[in-house]
């Protein structure tokens, strides 16, 4: 098939060598691009001593613009969302490393569960812009202090209509990835998409969440498909049965 990834480049290049293991066409949209601000990072490490926590592994790319960990820091507990953050992590050079499959919820709980861990020191959860809010609204509701540090953000891209014609008129693609409602969002408010939503109609939605799913025009909601747990692997396991 031919598969259109709409995951920032770095990621999405990742992404590509996977499908061609499976034996599909990956095809790059990136519709955002990471902007760091290792400043908030070092900040955040330098005037904390607790738990750290990130729902994506961009967090993480972020903590590398500034240099090796100190050995405090490396044996600080680390929680993150998905294998692929927790191997990011341990690169990075963390040794205490937790992580839940799924969202930003589950990792609540997973946190709730190792309370002990805290230290009784807030969580300090390494974050980006846009963001869905369920991590920390579940925090929240277990009644865990957290303190979040807005360490990076994500530029819009705009890809030219050229390309979008290419991509979904002139040979059509097979399937779409979409890894987060913002960049669903975006996705379906592209022009040309929203001028010509019907050019999708024969087009498979796979979406890593029930949340992204729901950004899905009704129109297409037939198209979507949803795995069992949000990761990626998953997420290509359900690609690979279609």
């Amino acid at each position: 098939m031919r598969v259109i990834v709409t995951r920032p480049r770095r990621q999405g290049e990742r992404t590509a060598i996977r499908l061609a293991e499976l034996g599909h066409e990956a095809l790059l949209l990136p519709l955002t691009c990471p902007v760091h601000d290792p400043k908030a990072a070092r900040h955040a490490l330098a005037r904390s001593a607790g738990a750290i926590a990130a729902t994506s592994a961009e967090a993480i790319h972020t903590l590398r613009d500034i240099g090796p960990l100190d050995a405090a820091d490396q044996q600080r507990p680390f929680f993150a969302v998905g294998k692929a953050t927790a191997a990011e992590a341990s690169e990075t050079g963390f040794e205490s490393i937790h992580h839940a499959d799924g969202s930003g919820m589950q990792l609540a709980d997973l946190i709730s569960d190792h309370r002990a861990l805290l230290g009784g020191k807030p969580l300090i959860y390494l974050a980006g812009s846009p963001r869905t809010e369920g991590f920390e609204t579940r925090l929240g509701e277990l009644g865990i202090p957290f303190e979040t540090i807005e360490c990076y953000r994500m530029r819009n891209i705009e890809p030219e209509e050229a390309e979008l014609r290419g991509l979904l008129i002139d040979k059509p693609a097979d399937a779409v990835l979409l890894y987060s409602r913002h960049t669903a969002e975006r996705f379906f408010s592209l022009p040309l998409i929203k001028r010509h939503l019907n050019i999708l109609e024969n087009t498979r939605l796979f979406c890593l969440s029930e949340a992204i799913a729901t950004v899905v025009p009704d129109f297409l909601r037939s198209n979507v498909e949803i795995p069992g747990m949000s990761d990626e692997e998953s997420l290509l396991t359900l690609l690979a049965a279609a």
